[in-house]
């Protein structure tokens, strides 16, 4: 790789200044190395397989370029989808669809991107999905629509299949041969994995002609000075232990960490509804509501905001004295940007994860990753 990378800016990469313009107002400063490189090759409209670990900045790397060509492009979707974006889970799907969301906010041709994926009622999907520009999607919901005839992937663009090794590992293999089937032949191809075990060797080999091969390697992770603890929760009880403690501990300027936008409105309703004022923080927010809350919370008037990653990148506060992980992020690297907002500008700050069983061996990966072992506190010994 480059050394000149490192100090290439995203006006280096081959993007309009409307496009320029949706990164600044979403806070984003330097490309990471794989949108330095992922970029230019799929304005390019070439093939790309990226070797990545979650956190390395891959959703933009492919999201940006492909708002780019969708703003030059006239597409007229009406069942047809232009772009498809397949995904392992449905909260990958919503994540990278809010990515989606904020980066299009303020361009001059609207784009109208959908997530899809099962575990809720098909029928709502099925009637919004007429128009859509990028539908991201889970494998089996997304045939449950083809079989429907809702839409189409017979004039497909695009096709991204993010974190491919997760895609096969939890056995959707029969649905991706499936649904690469119904794909036209001349398309560009993108591919992003965290491996390249047999099974996504073999897919690669079959999906993808004469890619452009990113392969980024994971960096050593090392927190600041910050103090960590932890407490093992039931999920039906983590609400009324966090309000415990923020109640208890007389916690304010809090800012809570959620996985979805959908948790973060649930759980600020519950904290406004006992007496906690919240707000939420998120893609699905207006800018001019992401900017109140954030004044608020910076001027001490809110006493708790609870974002997701993707929105909290624009929160820069010097004397945050509280993080709180309600969920624990996808990737270690994620879980050290979330608690680095904590404990700056010389000030002291903590860091508090809520711990269900499920998340016991995310938790270990995290501690390993970052090289200290955090204490963990049993919350059935807590009355609240």
């Amino acid at each position: 790789m480059s050394e000149n990378i490192r100090f290439m800016n995203f006006s280096d990469l081959g993007l309009s200044s409307q496009i320029l313009e949706a990164i600044r107002k979403a806070n984003y400063e330097k490309p990471y190395p794989i949108q330095v490189e992922a970029i230019p090759a799929i304005l390019q409209k070439k093939d790309v397989l990226g070797i990545a670990q979650t956190g390395s900045g891959k959703t933009a790397s492919y999201i940006l370029p492909i708002l780019e060509l969708i703003q030059k492009k006239e597409y007229n979707p009406g069942r047809s989808i232009p772009v498809l974006v397949i995904v392992p889970t449905r909260e990958l799907a919503a994540q990278v669809e809010e990515v989606i969301r904020v980066f299009s906010e303020h361009l001059p041709r609207k784009v109208k991107s959908m997530a899809v994926f099962g575990g809720v009622s098909i029928n709502p999907q099925m009637m919004k999905l007429h128009g859509t520009d990028i539908l991201v999607a889970t494998p089996g919901r997304l045939l449950d629509l083809l079989s429907k005839n809702s839409i189409s992937i017979s004039e497909l663009n695009t096709l991204v299949l993010d974190e491919a090794d997760k895609v096969l590992s939890l056995g959707f293999k029969e649905e991706i041969d499936e649904i690469l089937s119904r794909l036209p032949k001349k398309r560009q191809n993108i591919l992003f994995s965290a491996t390249m075990e047999d099974p996504v060797a073999l897919l690669i080999d079959k999906l993808l002609k004469k890619p452009l091969k990113i392969e980024i390697k994971s960096e050593e992770i090392t927190p600041d000075l910050i103090s960590q603890s932890a407490y093992l929760v039931s999920q039906e009880r983590k609400g009324p232990l966090l309000r415990h403690l923020i109640l208890e501990g007389d916690w304010n300027q809090v800012l809570v960490f959620t996985s979805s936008i959908r948790a973060a409105d649930n759980l600020t309703a519950k904290l406004n509804k006992n007496g906690i004022q919240a707000m939420s923080f998120h893609g699905d927010k207006t800018q001019g509501g992401r900017t109140e809350a954030l004044k608020q919370f910076k001027g001490g008037s809110l006493r708790v905001l609870v974002a997701t990653d993707l929105a909290a990148r624009g929160i820069d506060i010097k004397f945050l004295p509280y993080v709180v992980n309600f969920e624990l992020p996808r990737s270690p690297k994620d879980y050290i940007h979330r608690i680095g907002r904590t404990g700056r500008a010389g000030s002291e700050g903590e860091a508090i994860s809520l711990i269900t069983e499920e998340d016991q061996h995310h938790w270990k990966v995290i501690q390993k990753k970052m090289k200290r072992w955090v204490e963990m506190i049993d919350s059935e010994n807590i009355d609240f």
